[in-house]
């Protein structure tokens, strides 16, 4: 019999497949392993290893300068429901008094 893969929410290991999909007996959570494992996520960290998830509140840990602007963001900023994406500034975000912004997660630490 063939060793299947624990739940992906709760990490059950007592996981059972019913047609093409794996079913978890304790949460209920039903998943396609194959797409589970097409699905590629990267894992954004903070300036001090923290892993970081879309809805986090973050603080800026030194002053950013701000493209085109007299102003830059000051060290200790809250930034509130961040969203990360793949590129080089992983973090998109709004903050209050510049707008919508990009920046970089080695310049911030999870609240």
């Amino acid at each position: 019999m063939a060793e299947l893969a624990p739940c992906s929410l709760c990490k059950s290991t007592y996981t059972y497949q019913m047609d093409a999909t794996l079913v978890c007996p304790e949460c209920g959570h039903e998943w396609n392993p194959e797409e589970a494992a097409a699905e590629t996520r990267f894992v954004v960290k903070d300036a001090n290893g923290n892993m970081l998830q879309n809805g986090d509140t973050v603080v800026t840990i030194k002053n950013l300068p701000v493209r085109g602007s007299a102003q830059s963001i000051k060290a200790g900023t809250k930034v509130k429901n961040i969203r990360l994406v793949d590129s080089d500034h992983n973090i998109d975000c709004k903050i209050d008094g510049f707008g919508a912004m990009a920046l970089k997660s080695e310049f911030v630490k999870k609240a």
